[in-house]
């Protein structure tokens, strides 16, 4: 096992991406290259971020991984509403992919604080 994977943060980025290529499965085929595309891309980042961060030699670049993967996870929620309001999600599977990006941010959040403060 290689040490992102041993990260919590690392498996619950994979299973939010998990979520979003299920939920962006039934969108209209003329958005397979737009928001289907975009979100799904974007949420594997998140993963691909930390991942890429873990090879890092400094926790200053590490952190910067991790700023990148907060940003991939924050494209995914403006591209959710977007596809809320053109009626590709409901309001449960908007509410569902929020909640996981929630819960995603703040693990994201407090490896980037310890990455750049230490262990409290």
């Amino acid at each position: 096992m290689l040490n992102f994977e041993k990260l919590e943060v690392w498996r619950k980025s994979i299973e939010f991406a998990d979520l979003v290529y299920e939920l962006t499965r039934p969108f209209p085929v003329d958005e397979r290259f737009g928001l289907t595309n975009q979100k799904r891309r974007a949420s594997v980042a998140v993963s691909s971020n930390i991942a890429d961060g873990g090879s890092r030699s400094s926790k200053t670049d590490y952190s910067r991984f991790i700023e990148l993967a907060t940003g991939s996870l924050f494209e995914v929620i403006s591209q959710g509403h977007v596809a809320a309001r053109q009626g590709y999600l409901n309001g449960e599977s908007f509410r569902s992919m929020h909640a996981n990006a929630e819960e995603l941010s703040r693990m994201l959040s407090g490896l980037r604080s310890y990455l750049t403060k230490g262990p409290a």
